[in-house]
């Protein structure tokens, strides 16, 4: 077994903790969203179980990501910095019932295995960090956009508000 794949529950039961890094080029599916896909991830891993006794995984996961901005479409520094709550369940069945049961959005319900990726759940991790639509908070050249803004034609509607 891979040092990056383990038993979900007995990880859990144990209260193992296990972190590493890992380069992003390794995580191909965030590798494709990205603008530059260097620099690396850095993940922690924590078993326990919650108030009621399910079986949980804590992961956090940091690190810099380089991002294009929806606005001026340049890359951009975004820092990840993402905690999340995982409750194992068996199956599909349970895992509707857990969520129900607890009724919290901060908590994640995900059906459990003996053979967990922990590669992909710091990759979809990462994916969930990032925003939708990206943006400086204030674009370093908007030279383009204030092109576009000053050679906006007028609408051809404009005409008929003359005719009233």
């Amino acid at each position: 077994m891979s040092a990056f794949v383990i038993d979900a529950f007995e990880f859990s039961r144990l209260k193992e903790r296990r972190e590493g890094a890992m380069p992003v080029t390794d995580l191909t599916r965030l590798a494709e969203e990205l603008a530059d896909p260097s620099g690396t991830l850095s993940w922690v891993l924590i078993g326990g179980a919650n108030h009621v006794a399910h079986p949980q995984l804590t992961l956090t996961v940091s690190g810099t990501l380089q991002i294009i901005c929806q606005r001026c479409m340049t890359p951009f520094a975004f820092d990840v910095d993402s905690e999340s709550t995982l409750i194992l369940a068996k199956d599909e069945a349970s895992a509707d019932e857990i969520d129900a049961l607890l009724d919290d959005d901060q908590v994640d319900v995900i059906i459990g295995s003996k053979a967990l990726d922990i590669i992909q759940l710091v990759e979809d991790e990462a994916l969930l960090a990032m925003p939708l639509s990206p943006k400086h908070t204030e674009c370093p050249d908007t030279s383009a956009l204030e092109a576009l803004k000053r050679g906006k034609k007028e609408s051809p509607f404009a005409m008929l508000k003359n005719l009233k």
